[in-house]
């Protein structure tokens, strides 16, 4: 366990500055990069940008972590949940909406004296809205941000993953943690999705934020759920959020179901046929003997 270690990385340095070199060569902008929670874990953070050009690059940086490990005999792997009893590799997203002058669209002018919850005060109405629009339809996409057999291994209680539609002001427990004063600049309001994990296709979980979370703007949603308090944990308290899908199969039926807010946010087509490659999966999995 070597998180946010500052010696560690000189233990394979050139394959960790290798990494680096070609990430800035290839325009992923890397901003940190560094060891986490587990042995071999590194998390990277990359600059933030346009909603294509950030998937674009969260894709891309898998692969050159993949293609300079070749040189150095590593094998990267980006799995959610490659070790029982260690954390995770989680693919968090962090979305914000701004204007065509550059505006925070998310931030509030001054704070709201009478908000819904506190946690909100520094929230523009819009940055509420749109708040509303994920977690209605957080349980609806979770074959988006939990694409495998495996992505569930990771969502389990006392893990650091959320496994509830939930969210709060820096909550790090959350399905949705609110980043924004007092804690943060009103420039830097943002939302942090922590629910997909390493192995989630960047493109469509921006893809599903978004249409959620503009669904929820348009329709001026208001958030139902309260959020989470500190020190209160999402898998073990009996007032949080509803439970997300516990596995694949489950996930997919709702994704698939016919009043699934995926079928409005991205269409009949899309639904079935991504939703078909993923009871493929199950099927294939159902077949499998392993080793347990």
């Amino acid at each position: 366990m070597f998180g946010y270690s500052l010696t560690r990385p000189l233990h394979n340095k050139d394959y960790y500055y290798g990494v680096f070199d070609a990430c800035e060569k290839f325009n992923t902008h890397i901003e940190g990069w560094h060891t986490e929670s587990g042995p071999g874990v590194f998390e990277a953070a990359l600059a933030f940008g346009d909603i294509k050009g950030m998937a674009d690059r969260a894709g891309l940086f898998k692969y050159v972590v993949k293609s300079i490990a070749t040189t150095y005999g590593i094998t990267p792997c980006f799995m959610a949940k490659p070790r029982q009893g260690l954390p995770g590799n989680s693919g968090h997203m962090h979305l914000s909406l701004v204007s065509s002058s550059g505006t925070n669209l998310f931030a509030r002018d001054s704070t709201d004296p009478n908000p819904p919850y506190p946690d909100v005060a520094n929230l523009s109405d819009m940055g509420r809205h749109f708040l509303a629009g994920i977690l209605d339809g957080l349980p609806d996409i979770m074959p988006i941000l939990a694409p495998t057999v495996n992505s569930y291994k990771r969502l389990v209680e006392n893990f650091w993953a959320p496994v509830t539609v939930s969210w709060g002001l820096e909550h790090r427990a959350a399905s949705i943690r609110l980043i924004a004063p007092p804690t943060a600049k009103a420039s830097a309001t943002r939302f942090e999705i922590r629910v997909p994990g390493a192995d989630a296709n960047p493109h469509y979980v921006l893809a599903a934020c978004l249409a959620l979370g503009w669904r929820g703007v348009k329709q001026k949603l208001e958030l139902t759920v309260p959020p989470l308090g500190k020190g209160e944990d999402v898998g073990g308290t009996s007032d949080a959020g509803q439970r997300l899908a516990r596995n694949l199969g489950e996930a997919t039926e709702r994704f698939m179901a016919k009043d699934s807010l995926a079928r409005e946010v991205f269409g009949d087509e899309f639904v079935e046929h991504f939703g078909g490659t993923r009871e493929h999966e199950v099927r294939l999995y159902d077949e499998a003997v392993t080793d347990w």
